[in-house]
């Protein structure tokens, strides 16, 4: 297929991580084994790239966006909530998400991987494991067998999610944080860096430390924090 014929990958979200899932694409367009090429982003920055050196345009707001048929999608927002809010709005007016993995990611037999999700350099999901739709997977993360991954979910870079684990719809699990064997997390629950979820964590709730205690932020704790 010729480059005139290629549909156009548009990765909404033009931070940090969106500068990343660029770097991540053009690694997987050079394997030249996809449809498309990149062709932008959709942000409501549109000088996002000021700062940059970074030749592709933002092109309009995600919200606002009317996909096109040759319009591919890739979602680089890490924060889950408005990650499924904006992915499935977009799907709803026929947006076409494309699944992103990087040729240094390991995927072993019997996994599935849902549409919209990114797999970064060095992931590995080993065997029989089931990932949802929209995941974000960092650098060097781990799912292990007959682990099962709910959509929207965020798992940063060194996790290990493992053997028979369990993480809810919109988690997020926070750099080097584990997950262990059949261990639970519950919807849109929040696992803090370096922690470890041994049993389960009840969903909407954010917890941290070596035996991943719930923490409970309140308006007085903000404000302690904010003024350490």
């Amino acid at each position: 297929m010729s480059s005139m014929q290629k549909n156009r990958l548009l990765i909404i979200g033009a931070g940090g991580f969106g500068r990343e899932v660029l770097q991540w694409a053009q690694d997987v367009q050079a394997q030249g084994c996809v449809d498309w090429e990149v062709g932008g982003f959709l942000d409501t920055n549109p000088q996002a790239f000021k700062e940059f050196d970074i030749d592709l345009p933002v092109l309009g707001s995600p919200e606002a966006w009317q996909p096109s048929p040759e319009d591919r999608f890739v979602c680089a927002i890490g924060d889950p909530t408005i990650r499924l809010c904006i992915c499935r709005g977009l799907q709803a007016r026929g947006a076409d998400f494309v699944s992103l993995i990087h040729p240094s990611a390991i995927v072993g037999s019997r996994c599935d991987i849902g549409t919209g999700t990114i797999l970064c350099p060095g992931v590995t999901v080993t065997v029989d494991a089931t990932i949802g739709d929209f995941v974000i997977l960092n650098i060097r993360s781990c799912v292990g067998h007959d682990a099962r991954v709910g959509d929207g979910c965020t798992i940063n870079d060194f996790c290990d999610v493992t053997g028979n684990a369990k993480l809810g719809e919109g988690v997020f699990l926070g750099s080097h944080s584990s997950v262990t064997p059949s261990a639970s997390v519950g919807d849109y629950a929040r696992v803090g860096a370096g922690s470890v979820v041994v049993r389960r964590v009840r969903a909407n709730t954010t917890v941290m430390g070596p035996t991943a205690k719930r923490i409970d932020w309140t308006a007085e704790s903000a404000a302690s924090s904010d003024a350490a």
